[in-house]
């Protein structure tokens, strides 16, 4: 019912930038909250950031100050920016929405997951 298709993972050098982006489709009647989620070998999934629609942000202490969620309702996309990456960062994000379809109330979706690889 709710599909979610991420982009923008790949392998970058420490202190270098990746943009991800995740894009949400079906019969969605209202996203209520988008985000990322990561999940390095052997850790547990771990939240990064998600936003709330009014806006609202929550970021992990570990990202903050480097990583910007922002999302596009119209589009029904939510990005994460991140910047002056570092080599714990590497790990399988992914995408998190909570939706609500037509008949049933608001659950979480997840994404495949795309990986980012943090070289030293």
């Amino acid at each position: 019912q709710v599909q979610l298709v991420e982009s923008g993972g790949g392998l970058v050098q420490a202190g270098g930038s990746l943009r991800l982006s995740c894009a949400a489709s079906g019969s969605i009647f209202r996203l209520s909250s988008m985000g990322w989620f990561r999940q390095a070998p052997g850790n547990q999934r771990e939240l990064v950031g998600s936003m709330i629609t009014g806006g609202t942000t929550t970021i992990a202490d570990s990202v903050k100050g480097r990583f910007t969620i922002s999302r596009d309702n119209v589009r029904k996309t939510v990005y994460l920016q991140m910047n002056r990456l570092k080599p714990e960062d590497t790990a399988v994000y992914y995408c998190n929405v909570v939706a609500e379809v037509p008949g049933d109330v608001g659950r979480d979706y997840w994404g495949k997951g795309t990986l980012v690889t943090v070289s030293s």
